[in-house]
């Protein structure tokens, strides 16, 4: 489920613990175009995104192709924007980093891909190189 402006997006983890609901929430940084990806369990509790809490629910590859299509469907609204990522932990980054190496000739059929090293500078995404976050922008259509 997604909001009217796609910059708020519900689905369901369904695995080994149940259903989970999962949120994906892209957050203005700035009038450039930057935008926060935020990802996590709902909270219930605190009606916020809890992007600390392990799930292990035994669908993670489901759910980051979900969060991947979350991306486009945003830059398909945003063609523009420029969207930053980072995991909570380093474990989690390391994940993303894994995620975006092993289908990154896939992924740059559509977007330009770049690695946030730890000093802030931004250089092409590499695979093998340890990265801080990762920003992500939708090619031009030609």
């Amino acid at each position: 489920m997604a909001d009217e402006n796609l910059d708020y997006f519900e689905f369901l983890s369904i695995g080994l613990k149940g259903q989970i609901k999962k949120v994906v929430q892209f957050s203005k940084l700035n009038e450039d175009g930057f935008y926060n990806l935020a990802f996590g369990d709902y909270n219930e509790v605190t009606n916020q995104i809890d992007d600390k809490v392990v799930t292990n629910n035994g669908d993670s590859l489901i759910i980051l192709r979900t969060v991947a299509s979350t991306v486009f469907a945003f830059t398909d609204k945003y063609p523009n924007a420029i969207i930053f990522a980072t995991g909570s932990t380093e474990i989690r980054t390391r994940l993303y980093r894994m995620g975006l190496s092993n289908n990154l000739d896939e992924i740059t059929i559509d977007f330009e891909v770049y690695g946030v090293l730890e000093n802030g500078n931004v250089e092409p995404f590499i695979i093998g190189e340890d990265y801080f976050g990762f920003i992500v922008k939708r090619k031009k259509l030609k």
